[in-house]
């Protein structure tokens, strides 16, 4: 992993933004070691898809790859949707295979595209990036994952992991080897398993589940996670407005260290926020954050 010098700002966030029954608030910052920020998040009221893409290969390389991300999901997800037949009205209560498929060849688009772009430079060689999303249609919430990065549902004031993790450390608490709580001082916790583009090919994890009103998610990079409990993620849930959630858990993150870069992204369904005008769409990016390593 390569060490950098400390640096005091760059940091952005988002104006949350209501569409129908979903709203949300985001923030990415570059922590308190990492010189640039790899991250790329994205939160698109009008396609209701939230994405956070968390970057390897070093300063060009990981901020490369977690834009590439987003930006060729995105617009793979936007074509279907303007295409006839497949987001249908019985998809917002049962799940919908055609929707899963999208995700997913949306996710391997991405992954060939950005180690297609890798080959043809130098300077980008080995890049790639993690790739957590939710789209969110009707009653029913769809996800793809690859990487580290993690969604969380806080329902019925518990929360919980939604997301499984494609880390060495992850492989090694199901296998028995070591506990969850060795795993948080693993030198071998940054090692993730599967990325989008180091690899032409990659298969992501997806699925659907339903939503109730007033649900929350929470989707973050390991630079929140790594540094901030789960414990303390519920609790910052449970207190206060749900507008200034992103803004704690990044100063918590940073209180504890600000080890990586930090990208937060809350979603509400079901209850309905003041629409800040300013920014009704919020996608953000410039996340960086040093490489990553991978088996």
């Amino acid at each position: 992993m390569r060490s950098r010098p400390k640096k005091k700002t760059n940091r952005r966030s988002t104006a949350s933004s209501v569409q129908g029954r979903v709203s949300h608030w985001g923030k990415t910052d570059v922590g308190l070691k990492r010189e640039v920020n790899e991250d790329f998040f994205l939160a698109d009221a009008n396609l209701n898809l939230y994405i956070v893409a968390d970057g390897m290969g070093g300063h060009a390389g990981g901020d490369t790859a977690s834009r590439m991300a987003v930006e060729t999901i995105r617009e793979k997800i936007s074509q279907a949707k303007d295409s006839d037949g497949l987001f249908i009205r019985g998809a917002v209560l049962n799940e919908s295979p055609a929707i899963l498929k999208v995700l997913d060849e949306a996710v391997r688009t991405a992954s060939a595209a950005i180690f297609e772009a890798s080959q043809s430079n130098p300077e980008l060689e080995g890049m790639g990036t993690t790739t957590t999303l939710m789209l969110t249609h009707g009653k029913r919430a769809y996800v793809a994952h690859v990487g580290d990065s993690r969604l969380y549902q806080f329902k019925n004031s518990i929360f919980s992991q939604v997301t499984e993790d494609h880390s060495l450390v992850n492989e090694q608490i199901k296998a028995g080897f070591i506990t969850p709580e060795e795993a948080l001082h693993s030198r071998f916790r940054n090692i993730i398993t599967r990325s989008v583009g180091f690899e032409s090919q990659v298969t992501a994890d997806t699925f659907s589940f339903a939503m109730k009103s007033g649900d929350v998610f929470l989707l973050c990079s390991d630079g929140l996670n790594g540094m901030v409990s789960d414990e303390k993620m519920g609790k910052t849930l449970r207190r206060g407005k749900l507008s200034t959630v992103p803004t704690r858990l990044v100063a918590a993150a940073n209180q504890n260290g600000g080890d990586d870069n930090i990208t937060v992204l809350v979603i509400q369904y079901g209850k309905t926020a003041k629409k800040d005008r300013r920014n009704s769409s919020a996608r953000a990016g410039g996340a960086r954050r040093s490489s990553k390593k991978r088996k």
